[in-house]
């Protein structure tokens, strides 16, 4: 058995939604991808954001943020942190510029033959 279960985890993240409004999470796909997607950018070389992690599968890390709510899953009307727009900014602009250098790398060996 799986613990926590889908339906704590889905507890957790629509914890915060007022009464009346649409739960952030209605089915257990989105736990499923969410947690996917966090376990991925934990084996691209993200810190695990809870303690005694060491030994673990990134799945397994993933979960239990997400239980102890130290990732939170956003609707698609919102908008990421800013802190993380500027890091994927960061990022689309490092992998630009390395695109810029292996054009220029593949040009100068154009040239040469």
């Amino acid at each position: 058995m799986l613990h926590p279960s889908y339906t704590d985890l889905m507890k957790v993240v629509n914890s915060e939604v007022e009464e009346g409004n649409e739960p952030v999470v209605s089915s257990r796909y989105s736990i499923v991808m969410a947690t996917s997607k966090r376990a991925r950018q934990l084996i691209s070389g993200d810190e695990a954001l809870i303690e005694g992690y060491e030994g673990k599968k990134p799945l397994s890390v993933a979960v239990e943020e997400l239980d102890q709510a130290k990732i939170k899953i956003l609707n698609e009307d919102e908008d990421y942190p800013e802190e993380q727009e500027f890091e994927n900014q960061e990022f689309e602009n490092q992998e630009l510029e390395s695109q810029d250098s292996e054009e220029q790398n593949d040009e100068e060996q154009d040239d040469e033959q």
